[in-house]
């Protein structure tokens, strides 16, 4: 009699099918219901359904308005309408995403039961959820922020990219449009426009090039010579060389405007005068205004680079050293073979976000000249990055949808650059790989 208990279990669990599972979760909650998961699958059914009564509504107005962006000058505002669609377009991924593991959960639930498991009761099956959706439970208040924080005003500054929102069609006075890849186009094709994001975009690189190489390059030849044994009074020196990072960047900033100012700042009247007997103007020729940008920021770059260098170069260890003395190994071969690839290794993601920071250093070009001197024939000043002309063409212009062009077309090169860049640090690849 148990034998045959045995076998007719064993068929029924053989017969237990993943496909019609999956098929019944078309709507939620029936497959679980189909695996005897009663209680699961009735709380999944009216979780989805009292998303359905509750949202409906508003994901199908959201998206309509997504698509017409409005239908009444002067009532409609384009503005609100873009907002509730990218809103709608979140709340329907959600609801697509769940969809999607409702159903995967029915054909695993199925899988199971077809091999022998038994379905766990209602406490062991809280037990395994609560287990099982703990590390989500903590997670979930972090995403959420970021859906709602982050990638709503990215979402929002994209789809603004393929409108015709600017100064003479604002609404609520104007409805909005789609150009589709208008701006995009308009960007390269227009004279104009096209000088003027190449001059930036030139400039932005050997900005951040410049700027970031030249205070990693000092950071490491002041850390390699305090850290030489020879030196005294080491904790003295460390502590004025981080001093700059201490001050608020954009006091030492506006300090320095007055310093290089062409009329009355130190560095003409005290230093280039008495020993040139001329004036360099720093604040009204471009390319003198790019020199003082530099050398501004590697002043307030390289403290925080030297301090990451010196607790690296603390951390090798002197054998290393002594075994290339011991070779006979030149400093040159000791810095190259042994102190370089230290300092890379343990430094490498750090300096890589110091020049996505640079390509984004908003503070400086603003603080310091405005992005200025002026440049007859286009939009931006002479010292202009990227991100000052982007806010430029918002605040001053109202530029809004070519602005947010420019920034998707700096977001992709930003995020492409620190892509491959992490990719080949040393510090982001599996042990044992090179």
């Amino acid at each position: 009699m148990a034998i045959n208990n045995k076998q007719t279990e064993a068929t029924t669990q053989t017969k237990h099918n993943p496909t019609l599972a999956a098929l019944l979760s078309i709507i939620p909650g029936l497959g679980q219901m189909y695996n005897k998961r009663f209680i699961k699958g009735s709380v999944i059914f009216v979780l989805f359904a009292a998303f359905m009564i509750a949202m409906f509504d508003f994901l199908s107005s959201g998206v309509t308005g997504l698509v017409t962006l409005g239908v009444e000058e002067r009532v409609d505002d384009s503005r609100v309408f873009l907002s509730e669609g990218i809103l709608s377009l979140i709340f329907i991924t959600f609801f697509a995403t769940f969809y999607v593991l409702n159903i995967l959960d029915a054909r695993s639930d199925a899988k199971k039961l077809q091999m022998g498991w038994k379905v766990p009761g209602v406490v062991e099956g809280f037990r395994n959820a609560w287990d099982t959706g703990f590390p989500y439970l903590l997670v979930g208040p972090g995403l959420f922020l970021l859906i709602f924080v982050v990638l709503f005003p990215l979402l929002f500054m994209g789809f603004l990219a393929f409108t015709n929102y600017s100064l003479y069609n604002a609404p609520p006075r104007a409805l909005l449009e789609w150009v589709g890849f208008k701006n995009f186009i308009d960007l390269f094709t227009i004279t104009e426009l096209r000088g003027t994001f190449l001059n930036v975009l030139s400039w932005t690189l050997i900005w951040t090039f410049m700027a970031t190489t030249l205070s990693i390059a000092l950071a490491m030849f002041l850390s390699i010579l305090v850290n030489d044994p020879r030196l005294k009074f080491k904790r003295l020196i460390r502590t004025v060389f981080i001093l700059p990072w201490a001050v608020p960047g954009f006091v030492t900033i506006i300090i320095f405007t007055a310093l290089f100012n062409d009329n009355f700042g130190a560095i003409n009247a005290d230093i280039i005068q008495p020993l040139f007997g001329t004036a360099i103007p720093w604040l009204t020729e471009a390319n003198w205004t790019k020199v003082a940008l530099i050398m501004i920021q590697v002043w307030l770059g390289f403290p925080f680079v030297f301090a990451l260098f010196t607790g690296v170069l603390q951390g090798i260890s002197s054998d290393w050293y002594e075994a290339a003395d011991m070779d006979g190994a030149t400093r040159w071969q000791k810095f190259k073979f042994i102190t370089f690839p230290h300092l890379m290794f343990a430094t490498g993601p750090l300096l890589i976000t110091q020049f996505t920071f640079n390509f984004n250093n908003f503070n400086i070009i603003y603080l310091f000249n405005g992005g200025g001197p002026p440049v007859r024939g286009q939009s931006a000043g002479g010292t202009d990055i990227l991100i000052s002309w982007i806010y430029n063409l918002t605040f001053t212009n109202s530029q809004y949808s070519l602005a947010a062009a420019i920034s998707i077309i700096l977001g992709i090169i930003v995020a492409t650059f620190a892509f491959f860049q992490f990719r080949r640090s040393s510090s982001f690849k599996e042990e044992g790989q090179y």
